[in-house]
């Protein structure tokens, strides 16, 4: 019955986030309160037009459009299916990227301003305002919500190459000889995020990795993994209070982590009077005033792990 053209719909995709007028990157929290505003001005016995018309279009709109499409973030399978397939299609659209054309003034500047998700961010809020204000105009606003959707995600791969993430936590299994948090499934979007974030890591990259972490982490904030990165990243900032809060936090949680036990090394040696160049990444001795090595750590992260 409804049918767009335009946007993330041409690429034979179902645009949700546009048909509810929410961002890309909403939380489900947002979603939900963004649903209930719609679907209380489209309900029959809520809706305001007095039209009869504009009555039985509103209550279309909800059944055939809004209701399905809240629908697929209600569910949490189909919630991350629906994020596996947006980021999978987004690498196939971003070899397309020479032959689209944006016909809407707001997606174009997404497309070239550098801070494209303030600029996304306000023109999305500006769409979603009138989307179902008038039931008319509704089908045409949505589609231009899919462009600037369409835009926003060219743009996330060509600056950052960070993935878009579900909005469910990554369930976790206890093994029962060491009751060790490990993931059920080795591929969960939560341990490729952490992937993406250690290869961000690994070119220094580490603002751009603590973003990706700190998304992981809102998937699933028990991942020892991506505490134990994410206190790489605040000690290669030389950020130690911050690196010792994550260390900790991912040891709590699993003891063995390996990456928690290396990141938890870095900073005995740094305790112990010892730096990390930045630019070779070497460990070297630190030195005091008569050329000795320091064998006490004092200052910022003296103590941080005690005597052991």
């Amino acid at each position: 019955m409804f049918r767009f053209t335009k946007g993330l719909f041409k690429f034979d995709y179902t645009d949700y986030h546009a048909i509810l007028g929410v961002s890309l990157d909403a939380e489900f929290s947002e979603v939900r309160k963004r649903y209930m505003r719609v679907a209380r001005r489209l309900h029959p016995d809520t809706c305001p037009f007095e039209n009869q018309t504009d009555r039985e279009l509103a209550n279309q709109l909800l059944s055939k459009l809004v209701s399905p499409a809240y629908n697929k973030f209600s569910k949490e399978g189909d919630r991350a299916e629906l994020f596996v397939i947006l980021n999978k299609m987004r690498n196939n659209i971003s070899q397309q990227s020479s032959k689209i054309e944006f016909t809407t003034d707001a997606a174009k500047e997404v497309a070239k301003v550098g801070d494209y998700q303030e600029v996304y961010k306000v023109a999305l809020q500006k769409l979603s305002d009138r989307q179902y204000e008038f039931l008319d105009k509704t089908l045409e606003v949505t589609e231009q919500i899919s462009e600037l959707n369409l835009a926003y995600l060219l743009r996330k791969e060509s600056q950052s190459g960070v993935n878009l993430t579900p909005l469910s936590p990554v369930k976790y299994s206890v093994s029962k000889d060491d009751k060790t948090v490990k993931p059920k499934a080795q591929n969960s979007l939560v341990n490729q995020a952490c992937s993406r974030a250690e290869s961000l890591i690994s070119n220094k990259s580490y603002a751009k990795a603590i973003l990706e972490l700190k998304s992981a982490l809102k998937m699933e904030p028990n991942y020892s993994r991506g505490h134990a990165l994410l206190g790489l990243c605040y000690l290669k900032q030389n950020q130690g209070t911050m690196a010792k809060i994550e260390v900790r936090k991912a040891l709590s949680l699993n003891p063995k982590e390996p990456k928690a036990l290396e990141v938890k090394k870095l900073l005995e040696r740094a305790i112990n009077g010892k730096i990390t160049n930045k630019t070779t990444g070497k460990v070297t001795a630190k030195t005091d005033k008569k050329g000795s090595k320091t064998e006490k750590g004092n200052g910022l992260l003296g103590g941080l792990f005690g005597k052991k």
